[in-house]
């Protein structure tokens, strides 16, 4: 088998203009997803703890429900099978934010849950036994140090994240790979415009990765 192949540069370098525009979507899906997923992990992370095996429950099922099933199948659920419920299209961003959300919210309540009972029971009875009630023991005293804890992983988290974005071209929804499937049906360059693709989610994932070094170091250094 000839092969002979080179790598063509001007069409890697050329396609660049016309992947840059699903950058915003790309940081829109996943950070818009995330910042919900953060409220739903903390809501039902803190109900993993309860004392209340009915609160627990609820969580335990969202959780493994969440985690236990592939994102991609979650977003053509939310995208194609919502719309038989509710009698209504659901948009195509809308739909990939609510995946982020769900499916990061199940991996975040497992971080805030194993961030919150990593803190010494000691220090939360030493901070009622100074007549703080338990609310606030935990908002002075138990979260500040758990949040510390949960950085590193809620940052590996968002990196996930932002590459799950990559299988919502199954959507429609306009971000680099969809971007980059447009640009290829007309040019017939997959190899360099999917190299572009691959270093465009590098480099956002990088500059993420260092930002929370940054504030991971500077956390410590609080303690």
């Amino acid at each position: 088998m000839d092969v002979n192949f080179q790598f063509d540069w001007s069409a890697a370098f050329g396609s660049i203009p016309y992947l840059l525009p699903g950058i915003p979507w790309t940081l829109l899906i996943s950070f818009g997803g995330l910042a919900i997923g953060f409220f739903i992990g903390i809501f039902f992370g803190l109900l993993r703890i309860s004392r209340l095996r009915w609160l627990r429950w609820p969580a335990i099922i969202y959780v493994e429900v969440f985690r236990g099933t592939p994102i991609l199948v979650q977003v053509l659920f939310i995208f194609y099978g919502l719309p038989q419920l509710l009698g209504g299209p659901i948009n195509a961003l809308v739909a990939g934010i609510a995946a982020i959300a769900v499916n990061s919210g199940a991996y975040i309540s497992e971080i805030v849950r194993g961030g919150v009972q990593s803190i010494e029971r000691g220090q939360g009875e030493a901070s009622l036994s100074l007549g703080l009630s338990r609310t606030q023991a935990f908002r002075y005293v138990i979260w500040p140090q758990a949040f510390r804890r949960m950085i590193p992983p809620l940052g590996n988290q968002g990196i996930i994240s932002i590459k799950d974005t990559s299988l919502f071209s199954v959507i429609g929804v306009g971000e680099l790979v969809r971007q980059g499937q447009i640009y290829i049906a007309t040019t017939f360059t997959a190899l360099e415009v999917y190299f572009m693709v691959a270093l465009m989610y590098l480099a956002i994932t990088w500059t993420l990765s260092i930002i929370l070094r940054q504030l991971e170091i500077r956390g410590l250094a609080g303690q």
